[in-house]
């Protein structure tokens, strides 16, 4: 086995820190719109992973396209099948002072695989049968089945250090004595549901941050955020809504606003059992048959769909029309599989092919509290699958209540015959998506955990199974391609609609480098030049 990855010129978030030092020092204020739940590294919850980041670093670092660089590892090879080894920075120091070595990450990733909590990283470690330090500086992993995309999966938690974290509560870590890590800033104060203070690390192996201190404002409202940035009480906002791009826009140049696509997608699941629940005849009664099951219909309920009407009206600019898991420039994604052409009248031949000329009666359920312009987009979908024949309804709900009754709200099993939510993976891979969204339901295996239409094509299953075990690029891409074609051209098998914009507001005098996966990292954050 050949494959393995070098030091090169670090891309993406290394590529910032290693930047001269700014002067004078200055403080950086962020607004974002979700407060952290927990100062631990291990414990799953994007907006906490977000600020962890600054202060624990994971072995394999995200770029901006969330694309896996060196970080803690300069690099890693597979030695076989199931055996990678991989050699650590010797420069790397806690906060403390002590140096990185190959029992920190030991003690890191199986702390990782055993922590209790409402959301771990166990589901990207799971194949992971043994770590072990060979020597101060490598680390050998071993894997039940073949694993070509550990080190893609091992970027998403950071390496603590075992002597500051051994045994530590989560008062240790959230009070600080625990919150020891490699990264540019240390961990200062946190006061829950109010702010997140980060100092910066004097002593970084590749130099000093422009910004010596960083404070995480925690602004849920949308309103109340942007209004804060207008005033000049913070620097930075995330998660700008497309309704209050202008505000940021047209401020007297005071602000700037920034936008990227993200790796973040809404899709729309249908039924594929012989029955379902909320489908209904012309006589407004039950249909001893589910239409959805058949391919005619999903590509009807597809091609009645204005995406970039959508984007740009229900969501004000705030989306990109999706044909697939993965935008372009993502790991994954797969040049000429497009969105399908908004096509009315397409639509209305397909249901008189599939038996249905008078169209039939159908619920679309939806979230209302996930996303800027969730609700919108659900009333204009529903708006037009009715003007091809299928009369919708459209019910949106608190997310809460949305997935409980999405996973397991009618006798155990999935009740919604159509619904919409977003989905995007935190290692940036569409393998997350296709094993979670569209394999074969396989509770056991892990797989098909969020397949709520309980689609099933053996093939695509094959496919997903060889892609997660191929260690050539090429080759499993060529995989992922075919796998790819099958969903979205064949089957169906989830109709995508949109890619969601991250967003972010600047005060004037700051650049960054807008990322995929939505984050607000301190460390791409520059003073103008």
């Amino acid at each position: 086995m050949a494959l393995s990855i070098r030091s090169v010129p670090v891309a993406g978030l290394l590529a910032a820190l290693s930047l001269p030092t700014l002067a004078p020092a200055q403080e950086l204020r962020i607004g974002m719109k979700a407060a952290i739940d927990s100062a631990d590294p291990h414990l799953l919850f994007t907006p906490s992973r977000n600020v962890q980041l600054h202060v624990w670093e994971p072995l394999v670092v995200q770029d901006a396209q969330v694309k896996p660089t060196p970080g803690l590892a300069t690099s890693w090879r597979a030695v076989d099948d199931t055996t990678w080894a991989f050699t650590l920075r010797e420069d790397a120091r806690f906060h403390d002072g002590s140096p990185l070595t190959a029992e920190d990450v030991v003690f890191s990733i199986r702390r990782a695989q055993t922590i209790e909590g409402v959301r771990t990283y166990r589901a990207y470690i799971r194949d992971i049968t043994s770590v072990e330090a060979a020597g101060p500086h490598t680390v050998i992993v071993r894997t039940t089945a073949p694993s070509p995309l550990l080190p893609n999966n091992l970027s998403t938690f950071g390496i603590a250090s075992a002597r500051a974290a051994q045994g530590a509560t989560a008062e240790d870590f959230n009070g600080g004595r625990a919150a020891i890590g490699t990264g540019p800033y240390r961990w200062g104060r946190w006061t829950p549901g109010q702010d997140v203070t980060l100092e910066r690390n004097e002593d970084y192996r590749a130099g000093k941050q422009p910004w010596s201190r960083v404070t995480f404002r925690f602004l849920g409202n949308d309103s109340a955020r942007v209004a804060a940035l207008l005033s000049g009480d913070v620097d930075v906002v995330d998660a700008v809504p497309a309704g209050l791009y202008d505000r940021v826009q047209n401020n007297g140049g005071r602000t700037t606003l920034e936008t990227a696509t993200s790796l973040f997608a809404l899709n729309l699941t249908l039924d594929s059992r012989a029955q379902t629940n909320f489908v209904t005849g012309a006589d407004g009664k039950p249909l001893a048959e589910n239409p959805l099951a058949k391919r005619e219909v999903r590509q009807a309920l597809s091609h009645a769909i204005n995406r970039a009407a959508i984007a740009g009206r229900a969501m004000e600019g705030g989306a990109v029309p999706a044909g697939q898991f993965m935008p372009p420039g993502f790991l994954g994604h797969v040049p000429g599989v497009q969105p399908a052409a908004f096509d009315p009248a397409l639509s209305r031949r397909l249901l008189a092919q599939a038996g249905f000329p008078q169209g039939f009666g159908l619920t679309l359920h939806c979230l209302n509290d996930r996303f800027y312009g969730d609700s919108k987009t659900c009333q204009a979908m529903g708006q037009m699958f009715t003007a091809v024949g299928i009369r919708t309804t459209v019910d949106a709900m608190p997310s809460a209540i949305f997935f409980r009754r999405a996973q397991s709200g009618a006798n155990g099993q999935p009740e919604f015959s159509a619904s919409m939510s977003i989905f995007g993976s935190a290692a940036g891979l569409p393998d997350n998506a296709f094993t979670s969204l569209v394999q074969g339901y396989d509770p056991a295996r892990g797989r098909g955990t969020s397949n709520l239409g309980r689609y099933s094509n053996p093939e695509l299953d094959a496919l997903i199974d060889k892609a997660a075990a191929t260690f050539d690029p090429a080759e499993r891409q060529a995989v992922l391609d075919r796998a790819t074609r099958i969903v979205f051209e064949q089957d169906l098998a989830t109709i995508p609609i949109f890619y969601l914009k991250g967003a972010w507001g600047l005060r004037r005098g700051l650049t960054m480098e807008p990322r995929g996966d939505q984050y607000t990292l301190a460390t791409g954050i520059r003073p103008a030049k």
